[in-house]
């Protein structure tokens, strides 16, 4: 844990939604870092959120914000439509950024945001929270020691049932509405994650709702060595959210493995060993200990969340949606 003098990662969040209050409730549990600032297109929603969370400041304008010198970082907690504008205006402004998930709408769009940060020299990561939770921690341990020996399949799913609401974000084309993009990001980088390069064939297929927007998806990507991630998503289906990595010498199963809080490893069928996290935050905090950690050492980008894996994760969802002859409205 931080001494009281080192210094702590001033944040600041545009977007005052859920997911930024997921954000900013697990910095306590951070060594590195403190809710300093919020920005809304209201100040009621602005003054209620830094008061919610014993904040500093509160802004009705994300400019004005960006204009803060106490401001170091920015985790962009906004629907994915608004990610690019709200990265680029940070970048330029010379702040550092954490952007939640999916970072951007497509791939065009994510290379203009890290060109730009690497020109600027600053830090830009993709807030895939999932990534830095003690279980899958211990899971890529698991891998990389060879405790399942060589990995050939990894399934994934994530999936749950909305209402019908037709006006609301996930089935809006208009908000950037679908699967594929809001549950659909989780499988894929997942199996991202875990085979670590771009595959040789995808193959997908999607049910497109009456709105327009695919309700759910099921996608086949083949690596070389004939490794095969099957993964699935839905906003209309409840389905369990599981994840399994199988090698030739056994397998990894982790249950609700977005929110994974245990990860049991398999040999020869017996379970011989399992990992469990009796956190107390939600998680949110591991990303943000990384990306802090990483800032406050002069560091651009995570090595467990890097920058072209990102790109590379976009332009898998980008050829799945144009299989489906998918695209939005303003691209």
């Amino acid at each position: 844990m931080s001494q009281p003098n080192e210094r702590k990662l001033k944040w600041g969040v545009v977007g005052t939604g859920g997911i930024s209050n997921k954000f900013i409730a697990d910095l306590p549990f951070t060594s590195n870092g403190v809710a300093y600032a919020a920005s809304s297109r209201s100040m009621e929603s602005a003054e209620a959120f830094v008061q919610k969370y014993n904040m500093t400041r509160a802004y009705d304008d994300y400019d004005k914000m960006l204009e803060d010198p106490e401001l170091d970082a920015v985790y962009v907690g906004t629907p994915h439509p608004l990610h690019k504008e709200n990265v680029l205006k940070a970048l330029h402004a010379g702040k550092h950024v954490l952007c939640e998930k999916p970072f951007t709408i497509n791939a065009g769009e994510l290379e203009e945001m890290i060109a730009l940060a690497r020109e600027k020299k600053l830090f830009l990561m993709e807030g895939m929270w999932t990534r830095f939770l003690p279980p899958l921690r211990k899971v890529r341990e698991w891998i990389r020691d060879g405790r399942i020996g060589e990995v050939l399949l990894t399934k994934a799913e994530f999936g749950f049932r909305m209402p019908w609401e037709p006006e609301h974000r996930l089935l809006n084309p208009e908000l950037g509405g679908g699967a594929l993009l809001d549950t659909g990001i989780y499988p894929v980088s997942f199996a991202s994650m875990i085979f670590g390069a771009q595959p040789e064939k995808i193959v997908s297929t999607a049910h497109m709702g009456e709105t327009g927007v695919d309700e759910q998806f099921s996608i086949i990507l083949g690596y070389s060595g004939g490794r095969t991630a099957t993964l699935n998503g839905s906003i209309r289906i409840l389905l369990p959210n599981e994840a399994y990595i199988h090698g030739t010498e056994g397998y990894i199963h982790i249950p609700q493995f977005l929110f994974s809080r245990e990860a049991s490893l398999y040999v020869e069928g017996e379970e011989v060993e399992t990992f469990t996290d009796d956190r107390e935050c939600e998680g949110y905090a591991f990303e943000a200990e990384e990306a802090g950690r990483l800032i406050l050492e002069g560091k651009l980008e995570s090595d467990v969340m890097p920058l072209d894996e990102s790109l590379a994760i976009m332009r898998i969802l980008d050829e799945v949606r144009a299989q489906w002859g998918f695209k939005y409205s303003w691209e």
